[in-house]
Parts: C-alpha cells; structure tokens; sequence
C-alpha cells in the first residue's frame, strides 16, 4: 500500500470521526427518608411563591422525585453530540423517566460565525444567571435552589429560541448576550389563553401571546485574583409576559400580566493543588409580576371575576464546598427567600433552607452523595410553618463521552 493510499485513508477516517456522534448516559438514582409523609409532602407549598409541591401549581408540576420516601429512580439523561459540517454543531438531551421520554435540549451552535461570537439556535438551557445552564448531575447539591424552583420551576429556564453570544477581546473576560425566546415557563411567562372551563369555545378572556414572549439578556466576567483563584461575576435580566392558568385545579385561578426576574450571581474558587479547591457560588434573584389575578365569578365556572395582582419576591442561595482531592468532597448551602410583598402586603418572607453533603467520587464518571436539609420554606394547608428534615443518598453514574459543560 503506498503512502499516499494511507494517508488519503488516514485523513478520511479522521473526518467521519469528526462528524460521529458522541454518545453518553447519565443515571441519577436515590434513597431518601424524612420526617413528613408523602401524601402530606405533596400539599406543602411556599407562601404566594410555590403551592401544591406535589401538583401543578407555580412550581409543583416536578417536585423532585428524589424527595419521595424510598428509592428513587430521578431520572436518565441520554446525550448525543457531534459536529454537523463546518460551520455548525448539533446536541440534544433526552430526558428519560419511567413514564416518559422528553426532550430537555436540542439545539445547534455555530463554529464560525467570526468576532468572536457564537450563535445558538432550538431548545436550550438558558445562560441566565449561574446555575441555569448546569445539568442537574453538575451541581454540587441534590435539588435545585429554592429561588429557581420557585421563580422558574424545578428544571430552570429551558426555552425555544435563539442566542447571541459575544466574547470581548480585552484583557479581562467579558461575555454578553441575548436571548430570543418562546416564553412558555409555567412559572413566571406563559402564552397560552386564558378561558373558562364551561365557557364557549370562542369565549376568550385574555388571548395568549404571540411568539416570541422572553427577552434575556446578561453579562458575564472573569478576573484571576492569583494563579489559583478566580471571581467570577454576573448580571442577567428576563422580561416578557406571563400567563398563567390553573383553572382546572382544586383552587382554580391563572393569572395575566408582565413579569421581569433581574439575577446577580458571584462566585470564586480557589485551587490548593490540581485536585483540591474552595469554592463559593451565590445568586440574587429579584421578581416582579404585575397584572391580574382571575377566579370564576360564579359555581358554574363561565365567566371571571378579576382583581388587580403585583408581587414582589426576591431570594438568593449561597454554596460553599471544599474538594480535599480528587474523591472526597464536602459542602454546605443556605438559601430562601427575603422579600415576598404580595400587593403592597408583606407575606411570609423568613423562609429559608440548609443543607449539608458528604461526596465521594471514585471517578470522574460517578459519584455518591449523602445530603441533610433542614426546610424551613414550607406550609401546611393550614397556614402552619413545618420544620422538614430530609436525608438523600445519591449515586449518579455516567458512561460515555459527555459534551462539555459550562464552567
């Protein structure tokens, strides 16, 4: 065979590797106990923020799987990536339950757009804030933080839409962009209408909104304060209108009007070797609804009465974790909510959340995780303040070639 035959051969088996997909599960599964039932679990909410833990209201629609008594099977991620040609890139991520198949991201980026500016286009992990944009199996702690859960729901902000994403050349990191999205987060935007359980079928009180109903724009930067400490920063800002309507459920109401959630993120780590670090991460979310609040004016469930509805909440989380190598990890976290002003009257607003986790990673590819809470956040039915002790023991596996995480 001569030497050009093998490098012809060469060079063709290194481009169709190029364009063959990486390919990668990720398995989330649990044991958890606590010191409140199931059934009494799922009625929990937090005040004018999430109702119904166990059912569709304001952020109950996923309650973690992982806080149910027991074991647990939380979910499967199944991953695919590749490069599509020279100039875009395509990943998706299904997310696979024992009932259902979802598709939780599927969007494709641009490899040469050129000015150091990316584009991204589909379905995506919005790069608001801090934490949106990490897989669950990323974070550091077993649940989300309160903050998200209640503004943006147990999965975050994943939306259809485009991004525009520009890198500045200066000597300290500077990252910026917008985001174009559907806008159809139960939790705080919304399009769809809004009309009467019995009443005509062209009997509309408020008419959806059109496409696209979500601006998200933010700046991102960087500064390594020592070779082996960096800060990094963030101010994020979502905007759009909201519809929201629960009017098939056991207190029925939806809700109309405009929504803008600002975020502040801050966060640093510390590396003593390659393997050992201090990190800190905190987010500052502030939202504001305004609009209107709708019930049935009467048993029949055919027409509305309305009044006047302006919230505003804000709350925040802040981790702090401590790898001693490569295997052992430890951390804590404290978060909730300081400000719950429901028109103009405060609500309960000292609702708050600890946590403690011991993590021991035998590869890069697996880790076991035992966490503590202590929530605070919660009401009973009754307007009374719980105090819930939980403890989950997590393993989360992976096999296969991941595509790369925001860091």
């Amino acid at each position: 065979m001569s030497k050009k035959t093998i490098l012809t051969s060469a060079l063709l088996l290194t481009s169709l590797n190029a364009f063959t997909p990486n390919i990668s599960l990720n398995t989330d599964m649990s044991y958890a106990t606590k010191n409140i039932a199931n059934s009494e679990f799922g009625h929990l909410e937090i005040p004018a923020i999430i109702h119904g833990l166990g059912g569709h209201s304001h952020g109950g629609e996923e309650a973690s799987a992982m806080n149910e008594d027991g074991f647990n099977l939380n979910y499967v991620e199944l991953g695919l990536s590749a490069d599509v040609d020279q100039l875009f890139s395509l990943t998706s991520f299904f997310h696979i339950s024992e009932e259902s198949i979802a598709v939780e991201e599927a969007f494709f980026t641009t490899n040469k757009l050129g000015f150091n500016t990316k584009l991204k286009g589909g379905k995506f992990r919005s790069s608001f804030g801090r934490i949106n944009e990490k897989h669950h199996h990323t974070y550091d702690f077993a649940e989300i933080p309160l903050v998200y859960h209640g503004f943006l729901g147990s999965e975050g902000l994943i939306e259809k839409g485009l991004q525009l994403q520009k890198t500045f050349d200066l000597p300290q990191y500077l990252m910026a962009g917008v985001e174009v999205f559907a806008g159809e987060n139960e939790n705080s935007f919304g399009t769809g209408n809004i009309q009467a359980v019995n009443a005509e079928e062209d009997d509309i009180a408020v008419k959806g909104n059109d496409s696209p109903n979500l601006i998200v724009g933010y700046v991102k930067t960087a500064y390594d304060l020592s070779e082996d400490t960096t800060i990094l920063g963030g101010l994020s800002v979502a905007s759009g209108e909201h519809r929201i309507d629960h009017l098939e459920d056991e207190h029925p109401h939806a809700l109309s009007g405009d929504t803008t959630i600002v975020g502040i993120d801050l966060s640093m780590k510390k590396y003593f070797d390659s393997y050992s670090y201090l990190s800190f991460e905190s987010e500052i979310l502030y939202r504001e609804l305004d609009g209107k609040k709708y019930e049935y004016a009467d048993a029949a469930q055919d027409s509305f009465a309305s009044a006047d509805l302006n919230k505003k909440q804000a709350g925040f989380y802040a981790n702090l974790v401590y790898a001693f190598d490569k295997n052992y990890k430890i951390g804590a976290r404290y978060e909730g909510f300081f400000k719950n002003e429901v028109n103009g009257i405060d609500k309960e607003d000292d609702l708050y959340k600890t946590s403690l986790m011991v993590e021991y990673a035998p590869s890069e590819f697996s880790k076991i995780r035992l966490q503590y809470n202590n929530n605070r956040a919660l009401y009973n039915e009754d307007e009374e303040r719980q105090n819930l002790h939980s403890f989950i023991l997590q393993f989360n596996l992976s096999i296969g070639a991941h595509a790369a995480h925001a860091y």
